[in-house]
Order: C-alpha cells, then sequence, then structure tokens
C-alpha cells in the first residue's frame, strides 16, 4: 500500500497539469442538447447510462447493424474457437473499426459531443470492437472486477446484439460515489486488487467490500446502449449460461494516458481473418 501511495503522489505533476489543460478546454467543449447533457451528467456522477439505439435515434444505426450481422455471422462459422493456457473458451473479437459501418456511426456527431463534454478534452475515437461472450461458469478475465487503464477517463458505448437477461450475463458496475478516492472502500478494493496483480477480483473478494445490493445489472434488449467510464466504476461481465454479442466502442483524450493500451481497438491484435492474410 505504501508503494502505491508512493506512486500516486510522484504522479502528481502530471496530473496537475492534465487538470490545467481540462481546466483550459472548458470554453472550447461543443454545445450539448438537454437530452445529452443528461448522459453527461450521469456519466460524471454514477459512472454510466443506459440507453438505446431508438431514443438516440443516429442516422447511420440502421447501416451499422447491418454491417454487425454481417461480421457476427462471420465469426459464428470460425472454426477455431480462442483457449486460455487453461483450455478455458475466450471470447470471440473482431476488430471492426476499419469497416465504414461502423466507422461512420463511432463518430456520429452526436457522439462525439458527448465524448469530448465528458472527457473534457480534444477526444479520439479509438476503434470498436464486436465480441462474442460464450457460456461461462467461472469468473476469469474480465468477468473478474476491474477498471480499466487507457486512460485518465475513458468513455466506452457498449451496444446490445441480443436480449441480456441475467442469464446472458449482463454488464454491471458499482456507482461511482460508492468507490471514491476519499473512501476506505477504495483503498480496500485496491489492496485486494494488488494482491492478484490488478487482474481483478472475483464477487466473492467484492462482495466482502460491497454489497450485492449496490451493484447494478445493465439489463436490455437488443439495441440497449450503455455509455460508461470504465476508468471511474469497476465493473465486470457477469457469469452466464447463453452467449452475448455486444459492440464496444472506446474513446479517450487524444493524448491518452497509456497509448499502448489503445492499439488494440485498431491494430492486428483482434484481426479479422481475411486481414491477417494480406
Amino acid at each position: 500500500m505504501l508503494k502505491s501511495i508512493r506512486k500516486k503522489i510522484a504522479e502528481l505533476p502530471s496530473e496537475l497539469q492534465y487538470r490545467v489543460q481540462r481546466a483550459n478546454y472548458i470554453q472550447s467543449l461543443p454545445a450539448l442538447s438537454s437530452d445529452d447533457r443528461i448522459i453527461v451528467d450521469a456519466l460524471q456522477k454514477e459512472g454510466v447510462y443506459v440507453t438505446s439505439l431508438s431514443k438516440l435515434n443516429l442516422a447511420s444505426t440502421a447501416q451499422m447493424l447491418d454491417a454487425a450481422r454481417v461480421q457476427l455471422d462471420r465469426m459464428k462459422n470460425l472454426a477455431e474457437p480462442r483457449l486460455s493456457q487453461q483450455g478455458k473458451r475466450l471470447p470471440s473479437i473482431f476488430t471492426v473499426t476499419d469497416l465504414p459501418e461502423f466507422l461512420i456511426w463511432g463518430q456520429e456527431g452526436r457522439l462525439l459531443g458527448v465524448v469530448e463534454n465528458h472527457i473534457g478534452l480534444p477526444a479520439a475515437f479509438q476503434g470498436v470492437h464486436l465480441r462474442q461472450d460464450f457460456a461461462s461458469e467461472d469468473q476469469t478475465g474480465t468477468l473478474l472486477w476491474h477498471k480499466d487503464e487507457e486512460d485518465r477517463r475513458i468513455l466506452k458505448i457498449i451496444v446490445y446484439l441480443n436480449d441480456v437477461d441475467r442469464e446472458v450475463g449482463p454488464f454491471e458496475y458499482i456507482p461511482k460515489p460508492l468507490t471514491a478516492l476519499y473512501r476506505a472502500e477504495y483503498w480496500r478494493i485496491y489492496a485486494k486488487n494488488q494482491q492478484k496483480r490488478f487482474l481483478g477480483i472475483d464477487d466473492q473478494e467484492m462482495e466482502q467490500i460491497i454489497p450485492r445490493s449496490a451493484w447494478k445489472a445493465c439489463l436490455g434488449s437488443a439495441g440497449t446502449v450503455v455509455f460508461v467510464d470504465t476508468k471511474s466504476v469497476f465493473h465486470h461481465g457477469t457469469l452466464r449460461s447463453v452467449d452475448r454479442a455486444a459492440l464496444f466502442f472506446v474513446y479517450t483524450a487524444k493524448h491518452p494516458k497509456h497509448p499502448e493500451l489503445c492499439s488494440q481497438y485498431h491494430d492486428l491484435t483482434f484481426a479479422r481473418p481475411e486481414l491477417l492474410k494480406k
């Protein structure tokens, strides 16, 4: 714990510079409608806002969904599943950032306005993953409670491509105020995470610190949209008995704190098969 505190103290100069940059950029933030201001306010207070594609009513949605269905069918036809070192089936992930239907939707002006107002600096659309998560009885990987580290503020827009109830394993989070930096719960979770080498903690460990009654699951039909700052809230995918498909659109500041963690959204880490053959 002492080492962690020293690290945070060492980062103070860069954090101060970051806050000054955000303060100087306030006057340059794009104007928002009252509906979009609600999204930004919820992100800053709660860390999450849930809506739907129909409510967002973006012009490029139909083309984006058609392209998602095509890519999801191709993904399902892959012969070889990805396996972990323990032989567990890993999620199937396609990077689809280069496909125009996803690129256009992810850069809709309304979305970029929300992104920039939340991040508070010139923003970058890092890319989009199409992801299929399979039935699982074990908490591993992103099923463990964690925070993302790409930047100081991150906005991920998750679009459910099938109905998501408890059996399908919804995205679940702990509201931002319950794990604020000044609360003892934050440091208890941090210490537990440190013991696990920051690979995430399981439900039983989290429940000892934050009661299950405070956890919030994002249930919804196909087309549900979850705006989430994955840096500010502890979150995970829940155990599931039915497969789940979703899109993850990812945004950070133009110059993120950890650019090396952002490359997976636009490089060959999760490339579609045809790109690997080139």
